[in-house]
């Protein structure tokens, strides 16, 4: 197995840079997660590393070597893409052992590598079985063991999970983390759903327009975030942000009716700040009368509150226990000071 090393990377078509300097290092056997919203350019890069799409400038280090510009085959990487691309005729068995078979390799070198990657994920007992008598997610690990007997330094996925249910991307999210687990491979997997990253990954990526927002730990990321994209992107529900102004030694918001102390770099009085708080973070005081509830919904051990604020602007507030708001209620807000993240005009977190 090997790492990956990105060093300046580009991609342009035409005029258009879609890429811009990317530099990434991706260690022996971690998992990674490139994440951010559609058309950030997170498959493009991937598809770079692949080989499936021309860099422009920069170099792409697998291991040792520069396969900037080899070809695919050559790179030693194996490609799971969101559809799964099976051949109709073929059994799993066959599917799984086609391109060893395409490249000569011996018959009993292919049975034995299919058998290895169907023990891996459990598929013994459909590998007489055409693609049509199998679910989705059974079709998806037929997909993911094409790779396997392929024995590759390091796999790519892109998007594997958005073509299944709901029930069927956690149970394939718990398939892939045990997958890279037993086989210790290098692994770097495309996502737009920041639940799959945070869950998946050793390291996560956020990219948007095409460059590198943060790199780092899921909890890393989510507790430290650089700027106000970082916040509202990592976590589910969204990072609450409300606008409010730099004051002396403070922050005044209008939409929590206060002024918050804050013990960072603030910006001269009079300036925009925004501040974030995390709905698990905030706590609604039933006796309070500062924010109108919308809406509740009930998710059994939790809730979320939608909240107006006088100001207009909106909030949701995690909740727990037995005693929980209704629509129409008006609330206050309870909060730690150490809570609360302060961004500046442009979105960079203030520290």
């Amino acid at each position: 197995m090997s790492g990956v090393s990105l060093s300046k990377v580009i991609k342009r078509y035409d005029e258009v840079q879609v890429i811009h300097g990317v530099d990434l290092n991706i260690e022996d056997g971690e998992f990674c997660v490139f994440v951010g919203p559609s058309g950030c350019g997170k498959s493009t890069l991937l598809r770079m590393v692949a080989g499936l799409e021309e860099t422009t400038a920069g170099t792409i280090r697998i291991g040792s070597r520069d396969v900037t510009q080899m070809d695919p085959a050559e790179r030693g990487v194996a490609m799971v893409f969101q559809t799964y691309a099976l051949y109709p005729h073929m059994t799993v068995e066959q599917n799984m052992g086609f391109g060893l078979k395409m490249n000569g390799h011996p018959v009993t070198e292919i049975k034995e590598k299919v058998a290895t990657a169907s023990q891996i994920l459990r598929l013994d007992e459909y590998l007489k079985r055409k693609p049509a008598a199998l679910s989705g997610g059974q079709r998806q690990r037929v997909a993911i063991g094409r790779a396997i007997v392929r024995g590759p330094e390091v796999f790519l996925f892109d998007e594997p999970l958005s073509n299944l249910d709901a029930e069927l991307r956690v149970e394939m999210r718990v398939e892939i983390a045990r997958l890279h687990k037993e086989i210790g491979a290098t692994m770097i997997y495309v996502t737009h759903d920041q639940v799959e990253a945070m869950t998946m990954a050793d390291k996560i990526v956020v990219l948007r327009d095409g460059i590198v927002e943060q790199v780092g730990a899921p909890l890393e990321l989510y507790r430290d975030p650089d700027n106000r994209f970082v916040a509202g992107f990592i976590g589910s529900p969204s990072m609450n942000f409300l606008g409010g102004s730099a004051e002396s030694g403070g922050v005044s918001v209008p939409g929590l009716k206060q002024t918050l102390q804050a013990e960072v770099a603030l910006p001269q009085a009079g300036e925009a700040v925004t501040v974030g708080l995390r709905p698990e973070h905030v706590e609604i005081d039933l006796d309070g009368d500062t924010h109108q509830v919308e809406l509740t919904e009930a998710l059994g051990g939790v809730s979320y509150a939608y909240l107006t604020c006088d100001s207009g602007e909106k909030m949701i507030i995690e909740e727990r226990g037995d005693t929980r708001s209704s629509p129409g209620d008006r609330v206050g807000l309870r909060f730690e000071q150490r809570r609360v993240y302060f961004f500046d005009k442009d979105g960079a977190r203030l520290r």
